[in-house]
C-alpha cells in the first residue's frame, strides 16, 4: 500500500524510504559514499540523477556538471566512473544535442583518463543510444553502454555490436514495454539474460553483469566456470542500497570485480519509486525500525 501510495504523498514522507537507494543530493554527499565503497574493495559508478531534460540550456547545464564531477574524482584519486542517461543531456532534444553534449564529457573523460557509461532508457531512444555509441567510439574508446534483456533485439544487438572494444553492461530492464518488443515473463527474461552473456563472453567486449537476482548470479557464476571465462573479461553490477546479504562478499573472495552504480541529485524522488517498487521490502524494513525506537 505504501509502494503505490509513494508517488501522491509529499517528498518528506518519501525520503526515509527512499535514502538507503541514493547517496545523497549534492556531489559532496556522493563522494563520500563512493570513498566508502572504495575502501571496502567496491568499484563505483555515479550518475547525476534526472531525465528527459527539454530545454539546450539545462542539459549544457547538466553536462558542466558531469565534466566538474570527472575533475572531482580525480581529484579525490577515487575508484569511479561515470553514467549518464542520454535523455538527462539532450537525447529529448534531439540526437544532435545529445551527440554535442556527450561529446564535450567524453573529452573531459579523456583528459582525465576515466570512462564513460550511456545508459539505457525505454525503447523509443534504444536505437539513437546505440547510434550515439558508435559514433563517440571513435573520438575515445574508454566507453561503454548498456543493453536490455527483457528486449526481443537484444541478443541481435549484441552480435553486431561485438568488438575489441566493446564494454557493455547487460540489465533486466526497468521500463513497461509493450508484449510486442519485450519478454513479459521475469523466467524467460534470465533465460535470455543469460543467452545474451554466454554470447558476450564468448565474443570480443567486456561484460558488465548487472541483477540483484541471486538465482540469476548463481546462473551467471555457473556459466563464467563452465567457460572458463577470465576475470578480466568481466563484472558484476549492483546498485547502490539494494540488500544483497552477503553475496557480494562471496564474489569478491573469488576474485570477481563488483561495481556499485552510485545515483545522487535533486531527482531522487522518482528514481526511489523505482526502486521501490522492484523492492518493497525496504518499506518493510524502515517501517520496522521506526517501531523499534
Amino acid at each position: 500500500i505504501v509502494t503505490n501510495a509513494l508517488p501522491i504523498l509529499p517528498k518528506w514522507f518519501a525520503k526515509p524510504f527512499a535514502k538507503p537507494y541514493v547517496a545523497g543530493e549534492t556531489e559532496d554527499d556522493a563522494i563520500i559514499q563512493i570513498r566508502n565503497l572504495n575502501e571496502k574493495g567496491f568499484l563505483t559508478t555515479v550518475d547525476i540523477l534526472g531525465e528527459h531534460i527539454n530545454t539546450k540550456e539545462d542539459a549544457r547545464l547538466i553536462t558542466s556538471h558531469y565534466c566538474n564531477l570527472y575533475d572531482r574524482i580525480n581529484l579525490e584519486a577515487l575508484t569511479c566512473n561515470i553514467s549518464l542517461k542520454p535523455t538527462h543531456v539532450g537525447l529529448y532534444i534531439s540526437l544532435a544535442e545529445a551527440m554535442g553534449n556527450i561529446t564535450t564529457i567524453l573529452k573531459k573523460a579523456k583528459e582525465n583518463n576515466n570512462f564513460l557509461r550511456i545508459d539505457m532508457e525505454n525503447s523509443p531512444y534504444t536505437t539513437q543510444t546505440f547510434e550515439i555509441y558508435k559514433r563517440t567510439l571513435s573520438i575515445y574508446n574508454k566507453m561503454g553502454t548498456v543493453i536490455q534483456a527483457y528486449l526481443f533485439r537484444s541478443l541481435d544487438d549484441i552480435k553486431l555490436l561485438d568488438s575489441p572494444l566493446l564494454n557493455l553492461r547487460i540489465c533486466k530492464g526497468i521500463y513497461k514495454e509493450a508484449s510486442e518488443i519485450a519478454i513479459q515473463k521475469r523466467t524467460a527474461i534470465n533465460d535470455n539474460y543469460v543467452e545474451m552473456a554466454k554470447t558476450l563472453l564468448n565474443g570480443s567486449g567486456y561484460a558488465c553483469l548487472a541483477t540483484h537476482d541471486i538465482s540469476l548470479i548463481d546462473r551467471l557464476e555457473a556459466l563464467i566456470e563452465t567457460e572458463n571465462i577470465s576475470p578480466n573479461r568481466f563484472e558484476f553490477q549492483v546498485l547502490y542500497g539494494v540488500p544483497m546479504g552477503n553475496r557480494l562478499e562471496q564474489l569478491k573472495a573469488k576474485g570477481y570485480k563488483i561495481r556499485v552504480y552510485v545515483p545522487f541529485g535533486e531527482a531522487w524522488f522518482e528514481y526511489s519509486v523505482r526502486r521501490l517498487k522492484e523492492n518493497p521490502k525496504i518499506i518493510s524494513y524502515v517501517m520496522g525500525n521506526w517501531f523499534k525506537r
